[in-house]
């Protein structure tokens, strides 16, 4: 197939966010128009209030490991130096580590925890992955591009050094949508079969002064 081609092809894909208050929607990211999605969910409260407790006394994590739904816990209560069971954040990875190896057959997944406090990724990109979950516990959560706005010719080196709001990479600072914290993300990378050039376009949020921001990802194991 030619350049100019496979170009129209890329020009003509449909992809689209699905979005849900259940977690059963995240079953849609096997759907081929769909490149993001999302539980829309709210923390529980004693959730929150044990973040912020971790937070405010300057706990900091840039933890890196591969678990599986058996050892997950224990794993992240030996992190965070608890031991009891009933641990709120533990046992809320522990759910979603659970609900991503069955949602894609997974033995095993890499997990990332980790507490920012500037953007990590702050220029639109897409992921070299199949698919990845992530959740903001904390502070401001990804943004991402609808794929129709998007000028693919402007990620990586197209942007010519530019920053997002010049490249051209999108038109208007309305094009920007944003998870809220708590929401829970499937994000299409460019290794999903069939969606080479429309992986999702996505980037870390600025973060005001003072701001942090705690950040889990889970992704497949090569």
């Amino acid at each position: 197939m030619s350049a100019v081609m496979q170009s129209d092809v890329e020009s003509t894909r449909f992809r689209q966010a699905a979005e849900s208050d259940s977690p059963i929607i995240l079953g849609d990211i096997y759907q081929e128009q769909t490149n993001i999605a999302i539980w829309r969910r709210n923390l529980a409260l004693n959730l929150q209030q044990y973040i912020a407790g971790l937070l405010s006394k300057g706990r900091t994590f840039q933890a890196s490991m591969n678990v599986t739904p058996e050892n997950v816990q224990a794993s992240i209560n030996k992190l965070l130096g608890k031991t009891e069971e009933n641990n709120p954040l533990s046992t809320d990875i522990a759910e979603l580590v659970d609900m991503f190896c069955y949602l894609f057959e997974l033995k095993q997944v890499g997990l990332r925890l980790t507490t920012l406090d500037r953007a990590m990724c702050p220029r639109f990109h897409t992921d070299s992955v199949p698919c990845r979950l992530v959740t903001t516990y904390q502070g401001a959560a990804t943004q991402w591009l609808p794929h129709e706005v998007v000028d693919r010719s402007k990620l990586g080196k197209g942007n010519k050094g530019q920053a997002d709001d010049r490249s051209g990479i999108y038109q208007k600072p309305n094009a920007i949508q944003q998870l809220s914290t708590g929401n829970v993300a499937l994000i299409k990378g460019e290794r999903w079969e069939g969606n080479e050039n429309a992986g999702l376009v996505h980037r870390s949020p600025a973060l005001k002064e003072g701001e942090r921001r705690l950040l889990l990802t889970l992704d497949f194991m090569s």
